[in-house]
């Protein structure tokens, strides 16, 4: 059997049965490692290599964490929310009829998608405006798996459609490895060929909103979110601290834009509320570490996925899975397009990365799709859908991971179970179709 798919699975295994996802990541890349053909020592030492590869996003996401906590401390998010229920209520009417479903699950798919292309700053949003709207979500007994959902489609689908903001990277790195590979595509058939992939993954989100979970599910709603002492009644607030809040908030945005670093962006942030006032400085060792508990799970996640994808990197046995594929493919178009699909869902769910992933996938894909016959736009299909599979449904991948830290800041979302197999099955199974009937069609 291939290291990769034995330790991939070892790890889905054991995260399946609520071990937590870093000792499964652990334990799967040590296991893959060994039987890799790597000794004790070299499983070690590639997989401390690659951990200290993650120690730029840990602390990008713990400071990200710091920051969105101090926006909570001044009022704004609640204030958001509160003025949101005010332009839907009518007089007389409770809070719960006030603020419909659907109002929520737009917001969020809305400004969801945004953060991929409009205001490229991926997961960023999401400790800022999930929290303070999960007590309104509780009202209302909306289903947080369906909210995960939402948020994992428009983390996902943007990119892999539209050229803009993480998208245009998306792009650049499926032409630039199909022309190493030995394709040459232009980019503007990229959006093309990924259209019928995309439009399984919102078939998928069809199917959760309107089926799988429109059901109402009971929360704990006397459960509160611990985001240091936010005013009660968040409709008062000064308006120097909301022109400092709003600024501060800009200016992450710019600086994540400009210098592509949560790091720096997030630290800008922070310096705008102190220095201004907004958050008082004798409150931020307090607020920084209730920002980097709430975040502090997926920045373990994605240093110990590091670690895992450096030792099945080492291993060599990517490639063997990538080639061994194709080994046993022959001529057949059908079952060539379904193993490639099939291969990049085992090594994206395995690293947690669709753009990691393609580089990995393409030096063989593009010579074996070429002698198949697919054409140019049917190549593209395949390379895009097999790295973007597995980004959905991977406990590794930031885009399971951010939807958990915000529906899990009162501590009633599973990562595994209300975020991963949800997303994994609304969103991989069609792209798997999708993404083959693409092939075939194009």
């Amino acid at each position: 059997m291939n290291a990769v798919i034995i330790a991939v699975l070892l790890m889905l295994i054991l995260s399946l049965f609520r071990i937590n996802v870093v000792f499964a990541l652990i334990v799967g890349g040590f296991v893959g490692g060994l039987l890799g053909g790597l000794s004790m020592d070299e499983v070690v030492t590639v997989f401390s290599d690659g951990v200290g590869a993650g120690a730029n996003i840990a602390l990008s996401y713990a400071l990200l964490g710091g920051f969105a906590v101090a926006i909570s401390y001044t009022g704004l998010p609640n204030l958001l929310v509160n003025q949101i229920v005010k332009l839907v209520s009518r007089k007389g009417e409770s809070r719960q009829q006030a603020l419909p479903k659907v109002i929520i699950v737009l917001a969020i798919l809305l400004i969801s998608c945004m953060s991929q292309n409009v205001v490229p700053v991926h997961i960023a949003f999401i400790p800022l405006l999930i929290p303070p709207l999960l007590m309104v979500m509780n009202e209302l007994k909306l289903d947080r798996r369906l909210i995960a959902s939402v948020l994992t489609f428009g983390l996902t689908a943007p990119y892999m459609l539209l050229p803009y903001g993480f998208g245009q990277i998306f792009h650049e790195v499926i032409a630039t490895n199909m022309e190493v590979g030995g394709l040459a595509v232009q980019r503007e058939d990229i959006p093309k060929a990924m259209l019928i992939p995309t439009i399984g993954m919102a078939a998928g989100l069809l199917i959760a909103i309107f089926i799988s979970y429109r059901k109402p599910r009971t929360y704990d709603a006397g459960i509160g979110i611990n985001v240091s002492d936010a005013e009660e009644n968040s409709d008062q607030i000064s308006t120097k601290n909301l022109v400092f809040t709003i600024l501060a908030i800009l200016a992450v945005l710019v600086v994540q834009s400009v210098l592509g670093s949560m790091v720096f962006s997030a630290m800008v942030g922070l310096l705008i509320l102190f220095v201004s006032g907004t958050v008082k400085l004798r409150d931020q060792d307090g607020l920084l570490i209730d920002g980097m508990k709430m975040m502090a799970f997926i920045g373990f996640v994605m240093i110990a996925a590091n670690g895992f994808a450096s030792i099945l990197t080492a291993t060599g046995d990517i490639e063997n899975l990538v080639s061994g594929a194709s080994s046993i493919i022959g001529d057949n178009k059908a079952i060539a397009a379904l193993l490639m699909l099939l291969v990049g869902l085992l090594v994206t769910m395995g690293i947690g990365s669709s753009f990691a992933t393609v580089p990995i996938i393409t030096v063989i894909f593009v010579p074996l799709a070429m002698e198949l016959g697919f054409s140019p736009l049917a190549t593209i299909a395949l390379i895009g859908t097999a790295g973007a599979l597995g980004d959905a449904g991977s406990p590794a991948s930031d885009s399971t991971l951010g939807p958990t830290a915000g529906l899990n800041a009162d501590g009633q979302h599973n990562h595994i179970w209300d975020t991963c197999v949800p997303t994994f099955i609304h969103f991989n199974i069609p792209l798997v179709l999708f993404g083959w009937a693409a092939a075939l069609l194009l």
